[in-house]
């Protein structure tokens, strides 16, 4: 909790805000919003920071003074610097949502969803993840860990296909590193694209992966 989180809890100023105010279940839940916009401000300061400069040289009191927060507002919040790296890298795929019972309109799908969110936000959970991944051996651990569970398990599950396992990994490799190359390395033929081209020419190769029968 920061010192402004804290001075919204006294009692005097509670009463204040009272009168005048929307009322006791809108004043109740206040300090709770107040806390929730704390922890997020210190998870994005949290992400630039490890983005910067890795995993191993970020601190704790290097990200709290990105998030102009103090130091123990962050280890109130998530105890340890690992607790707060694995959740500022964490991401999930809404696969429900991407998924047709087409297998072409589901790689597109998330082709779009992958290239709009890393395009949206550099400094993003995966981005965050992949560039620490090459100087962390811990990063390194958590990003296998998650590609395997988050990408690889589940499509895996889906492919009616000998080897189906590969062709989930290899999916993910070709999706990954579209995304590195692209905004990451900053290559420019990738980099420069439209993403309708790229994601015209990328989609039968994709599909062909996933559902080579289709």
């Amino acid at each position: 909790m920061t010192c402004a989180d804290a001075a919204t809890n006294a009692p005097g100023q509670a009463a204040q805000r009272t009168s005048g105010s929307g009322g006791p279940a809108e004043e109740a839940a206040l300090p709770e919003r107040k806390g929730e916009r704390t922890r997020r401000r210190i998870l994005a300061a949290a992400r630039r920071k490890f983005a910067e400069v890795g995993y191993e040289r970020a601190t704790i009191r290097a990200i709290a003074t990105e998030a102009d927060v103090d130091k123990s507002s962050v280890i109130q919040y998530f105890g340890s610097k690992q607790a707060l790296f694995r959740e500022a890298v964490h991401w999930q795929i809404p696969h429900d949502e991407l998924t047709t019972s087409d297998p072409g309109h589901t790689v597109e799908n998330r082709l779009r969803s992958m290239l709009g969110a890393w395009a949206a936000d550099p400094d993003g959970p995966m981005a965050v993840l992949l560039r620490t991944s090459m100087t962390s051996d811990e990063a390194a651990e958590l990003l296998r860990r998650h590609m395997t569970s988050e990408v690889t398990d589940h499509l895996a599950a889906t492919i009616d296909a000998p080897d189906a396992r590969l062709r989930a990994a290899l999916f993910s490799a070709i999706m990954m590193g579209v995304a590195a190359q692209r905004y990451l390395l900053l290559l420019p033929d990738l980099a420069e694209a439209d993403v309708e081209d790229i994601v015209r020419i990328a989609t039968p190769l994709l599909r062909s992966l996933i559902a080579p029968d289709a």
